[in-house]
């Protein structure tokens, strides 16, 4: 069996005595699109937050590409090929296109094909109209298209997108799932948070449904298509 690039095992996290996740546990292998389902507030994004370093599970496991990141430093799991398009987007507003794209970028992984400039601007053929805008003067698909583009340039080995498509006009939905479809056809390995399951389907090679800060269900699309009724009540959807 190959080993999971990415491995969450039974961790436990905590926001001070409140504890969040219960036992969460996970894979991703090598080229695997993922899902984390669930409602608002089942331990989604603390599952990130705690995968990423920014907050330190008190119990449990969460291995890398082999190696054991469970409390480290967020820019060393950056470092190690983890890239996060975070809730919110959180882009630097007073930067432009060009400067958010080229502030984190770096290739530590040494990919064949690293990202550049000009493969981001052929995904997002609108960031190279708006290369010289502010972050700040974007609307909010144009920002998630940049969180995205920027996190691709720090050739990423996993990409974490927290609510991809969260509050985005359609169309623009339409263009992020594009994109990621065509990320997956490269071979990236992709966890996904998001509530627009009909898109979801045809690209997730595995969903985990999130209750109560513990995987209740796992399965692949076509077993999640089948079970869509009995699991409603989880997904809120």
């Amino acid at each position: 069996m190959p080993i999971p690039l990415l491995e969450v095992v039974a961790i436990d996290t905590y926001y001070g005595s409140s504890q969040a996740l219960f036992g969460m546990d996970f894979q991703v292998y090598a080229g695997q699109f993922i899902t984390l389902l669930g409602r608002n507030g089942m331990g989604k994004s603390t599952s990130v937050k705690s995968i990423v370093g920014l907050m330190a599970p008190a119990r449990g496991s969460i291995r890398f590409n082999g190696n054991n990141i469970n409390g480290a430093p967020t820019y060393k799991i950056a470092r190690a090929g983890i890239g996060l398009v975070p809730e919110g987007r959180q882009i630097f507003p007073n930067l432009s296109v060009h400067e958010n794209l080229v502030a984190t970028a770096h290739n530590r992984q040494r990919s064949n094909s690293p990202w550049t400039l000009e493969k981001i601007y052929q995904l997002f053929p609108r960031l190279s109209e708006r290369s010289g805008n502010l972050g700040s003067n974007l609307s909010g698909g144009e920002q998630q298209m940049l969180a995205i583009g920027r996190a691709l340039m720090t050739n990423p080995k996993l990409l974490i997108l927290d609510e991809a498509t969260e509050g985005l006009a359609p169309i623009i939905r339409t263009e992020i799932w594009h994109c990621l479809a065509e990320l997956k056809k490269t071979g990236l390995s992709i966890i996904c948070i998001d509530k627009n399951l009909n898109s979801l389907l045809p690209l997730a090679d595995q969903h985990y449904i999130v209750e109560k800060g513990q995987v209740v269900w796992s399965g692949t699309s076509a077993e999640l298509s089948a079970q869509k009724e009995q699991l409603q009540s989880y997904m809120g959807v």
